[in-house]
Parts: C-alpha cells; sequence; structure tokens
C-alpha cells in the first residue's frame, strides 16, 4: 500500500514539474506571460501606426518578440519609415525595434 502512495506522489510532483516548465521561456521561445505581453505590444504599435494620418497601416506588418519589434512591409518614403520607426519606439514595453521597411 505505502508503494502505491509513494508512486502517486511522484507521478503528481512529475506532472506539476513538467506544467511549470513548460511556461517557462528560452532564447528561441517565449513564456506565456512574454506572448501576452508581447501580444499586446504588437496591438498598441499597430493601433498607433493606424492612428498616423502619415502612415498607411495595410503596409506595415507588426511583430514582437520578447518586446523586440519588427517594422517589415512596403512604405512609400524614408520619412514615413522613420516616421512608424519612432512610433514604435514611444509605446511603453518596447526595448528595441528593428526597421525592416522597404522604401518602393
Amino acid at each position: 500500500m505505502s508503494k502505491l502512495i509513494l508512486i502517486k506522489r511522484f507521478l503528481v510532483i512529475l506532472i506539476l514539474a513538467t506544467s511549470v516548465a513548460g511556461c517557462a521561456g528560452g532564447k528561441t521561445y517565449e513564456s506565456t506571460g512574454e506572448y501576452i505581453d508581447d501580444s499586446a505590444i504588437t496591438t498598441k504599435v499597430k493601433a498607433s501606426i493606424l492612428g498616423d494620418s502619415r502612415l498607411k497601416m495595410l503596409q506595415i506588418n507588426v511583430k514582437t518578440f520578447k518586446g523586440i519589434v519588427q517594422l517589415s512591409g512596403f512604405v512609400d518614403s524614408s520619412a514615413m519609415a522613420t516616421r512608424a520607426v519612432e512610433i514604435a519606439r514611444t509605446v511603453k514595453g518596447v526595448k528595441m525595434v528593428n526597421n525592416s521597411l522597404i522604401v518602393k
């Protein structure tokens, strides 16, 4: 009977340890909390760009990974690209902005 209890305890500990480790982040993947934070940052950057009358939202793609924002897509001038980067940098939680915008 005591072996059965010991096995049950071991299984419970193993399940708990696995579920906690599954929520942790690493260099190449985000934890659950980081994913939620990055989704919020992406939404805020998109909303800020959409709210700017000089930029066309549909041409600028925004992705965020661990607070680093990646802007990609096409803009009409280098001034528009600079403006998009400036807007992204003002959003709370943004650590860095990578500009991959292409002037067409």
